[in-house]
């Protein structure tokens, strides 16, 4: 979902975008001459040489959907390896292969962070340590893989990424179609904090990352007015003007259909984006209500 806003708005400002993929078919075949794909095979270790030495940037966003599948020790191998291999993976290729590379941004996720228990008296920043569960391991593993790119001499951005709201796929399409059937689900109590980032603020971030030679390090890529759940969803339920009714789901009844996954999805994070602000980023969705909106009415906006 992510790769997809990203490449558009990449091609849309002259760049060539080189995706690497692990199979090259038919559907990838496209008339657009901005836009190839090249292979990488994160298990054996191996990845497209020439497209590799002709890339100035590289960004990294991949990583197994860690709400794809209930968690067991087979899926969770398959989320941290995935990050972390990949990004091995592409570190390996900086130090071998001949190449250009100028700036290297990566992925991660606020799950770093650990539940806040809605009493903070101040949001995480990007100083605080991980959290003591699996999610923030993976997050920590995953920095940690990509971290030896900036002793290349490589300008390093690692960008913790909230819940994405998209109108493509992610939280925003799973919150809203129950509303279709008169239904809003309230997720336990409702207060957990989520600290979102609109699609397209995320898009412009990764862009601004790469333009301003100022950033380097971790950065929260999240709005700066993060929401409860219930006010999440409820948002998003009167967006779509039609009746509904909120139904708190228990969270016994989330345990036996989430097992180990439900302490993610009840865990409330409150993140402060104050860092990626003070480096002059500037959030075109700063506030729930416009970033539903705008998703509300599918608009193609620019980013």
């Amino acid at each position: 979902m992510i790769g997809n806003a990203l490449t558009q708005a990449l091609i849309e400002r002259g760049f060539n975008v080189v995706i690497l993929t692990r199979h090259i078919n038919d559907k990838q075949k496209t008339k657009d001459d901005k836009l190839s794909y090249a292979t990488w095979d994160v298990n054996k270790q191996t990845l497209d040489k020439n497209a590799f030495a002709k890339a100035d940037y590289i960004i990294h966003l991949a990583g197994a959907n860690f709400a794809d599948k209930r968690w067991n020790e087979k899926v969770k191998k398959e989320i941290l390896s995935s990050r972390v291999d990949s990004a091995k993976l592409l570190v390996q290729g900086l130090k071998t292969i001949p190449n250009k590379v100028r700036v290297v941004i990566s992925a991660s996720g606020v799950s770093w962070y650990g539940h806040d228990d809605n009493k903070m008296l101040k949001p995480f920043s990007e100083n605080d340590p991980p959290a003591n569960d699996f999610m923030a391991e993976t997050c920590k593993q995953w920095e940690a893989a990509i971290e030896p790119a900036s002793f290349l001499g490589k300008r390093l951005i690692k960008f913790r990424i909230g819940p994405v709201l998209s109108a493509d796929g992610g939280a925003y399409v799973e919150f809203k179609n129950p509303v279709k059937f008169g239904v809003v689900g309230i997720i336990g109590n409702g207060k957990q904090i989520i600290s979102w980032i609109h699609i397209d603020d995320l898009v412009r971030a990764i862009l601004f990352a790469m333009e301003n030679e100022q950033m380097e390090g971790v950065y929260n890529a999240v709005s700066p007015k993060p929401v409860s759940n219930k006010e999440l969803i409820l948002e998003i339920a009167k967006s779509t003007g039609k009746l509904f009714v909120p139904i708190p789901a228990p969270v016994f009844a989330l345990k036996t259909v989430f097992g180990e996954m439900i302490s993610e999805i009840l865990k409330s994070t409150t993140v402060s984006s104050e860092k990626l602000q003070k480096a002059g980023f500037i959030f075109q969705y700063s506030d729930i209500e416009s970033a539903i909106l705008q998703l509300s009415h599918q608009k193609n906006l620019p980013v």
